[in-house]
């Protein structure tokens, strides 16, 4: 979720984001995995593909919240409704003035 097509490429990987996960997502199945990590820009489209995966995804942040160093971020909302299995919500928790009402909040969008 810190990476973009421009980060990408300097590793050698061509092509888009999107097409990376989509090509990463094909090889876990087909090798037996049981889900994989991805982000909310790409789950709705390996959810699709991979009916009985488990996609676990982090980099979320709640509308209007600063995405600091994320650059493929959603909502905790939009991640679900997309097929997440699993919400990683870390700093917009961790580093809330009152943590427990940080996740209240997020929670109540669900």
């Amino acid at each position: 979720t810190s990476l973009d097509e421009r980060d990408l490429e300097r590793t050698g990987v061509s092509g888009s984001a999107h097409d990376q996960v989509m090509r990463l997502a094909e090889l876990a199945e087909s090798a037996g995995l049981d889900g994989i990590v991805c982000s909310g820009q790409e789950v709705a489209a390996v959810h699709k593909q991979w009916k009985k995966g488990f996609f676990v995804v982090p980099g979320l942040r709640p509308a209007g919240a600063a995405v600091g160093d994320q650059k493929r971020v959603v909502t905790p909302r939009q991640a679900r409704d997309d097929g997440a299995s699993v919400l990683v919500i870390g700093r917009p928790i961790s580093r809330a003035d009152n943590p427990v009402q940080a996740a209240r909040e997020i929670e109540a969008t669900l």
